[in-house]
């Protein structure tokens, strides 16, 4: 006989925000309303900002398939100027100037970074070498050949042009660096790039217009959360428990 499920085992959908890890995200949740179980679908980068999965109680079990599933992204992209970790938290390594690219020229370097793509994990990223993260590696100054990885975006389009700022939104597989497709972007347009900022807007069949924030999230009570908790059973449909 299936042990009855309760109104806590189920997805929350957070708005994260930027300044916290995905996991300090996951261990402030669990702490506050004294979960046993709290898991998240998809680490976001510190800075990063946007819908973060968490999976409460029996739904972890479902962790590792939405995982997997595809996202959707928003950002900002920052020519002539390259960091050591591909994005605005790291230290500068490069800075060329900008060359006078038109809005066709940009559309046409987005368009080869449409559907499959090999893509090599940046240094600082938590892929394993020899049974080691990266980013610790990089913090000793050390870099390490990375095999690269098959990814596949679906949709990479420009939303907004105001030089040396892209806006863009990018919809991809899961793995996908979004600062390293900036970055591998900025090499081709022949001046480097990083991104500047991110917001996951869509994971598999979540949206960002679902998701509370996480202040609004810890200042319920508990009773009051149930609300917020997507059932385990109503995921069924796409996800099979």
């Amino acid at each position: 006989m299936q042990p009855q499920l309760s109104p806590f085992d189920g997805v929350l959908l957070v708005d994260k925000p930027s300044g916290m890890t995905s996991h300090d995200v996951v261990d402030r949740v669990r702490r506050h309303f004294g979960f046993k179980k709290v898991g998240h679908c998809g680490t976001l980068d510190p800075a990063a900002t946007g819908l973060l999965i968490l999976v409460l109680e029996r739904a972890t079990k479902l962790q590792a398939r939405l995982m997997s599933d595809d996202k959707a992204y928003e950002g900002t992209m920052w020519l002539g100027v390259s960091t050591d970790s591909q994005d605005a938290d790291g230290d500068v390594i490069a800075e060329k100037p900008v060359p006078p690219l038109t809005e066709s020229n940009i559309e046409e370097a987005f368009a080869k970074f449409r559907g499959d793509l090999q893509q090599v994990p940046p240094m600082v990223s938590a892929v394993k070498h020899q049974g080691t993260p990266l980013y610790k590696l990089a913090r000793k100054g050390k870099t390490v050949e990375r095999e690269a990885r098959l990814i596949h975006i679906f949709d990479l389009r420009v939303m907004g042009l105001d030089l040396p700022r892209i806006q863009f939104r990018v919809a991809c597989t899961k793995g996908t660096y979004v600062r390293t497709l900036c970055s591998d972007i900025g090499d081709l347009l022949g001046c480097g790039a990083h991104l500047h900022d991110l917001r996951r807007t869509r994971s598999g069949n979540f949206d960002i217009q679902d998701a509370h924030s996480l202040e609004e999230i810890l200042n319920q009570s508990r009773e009051q959360l149930k609300a917020f908790i997507i059932p385990i059973l109503k995921l069924v449909g796409s996800h099979a428990a």
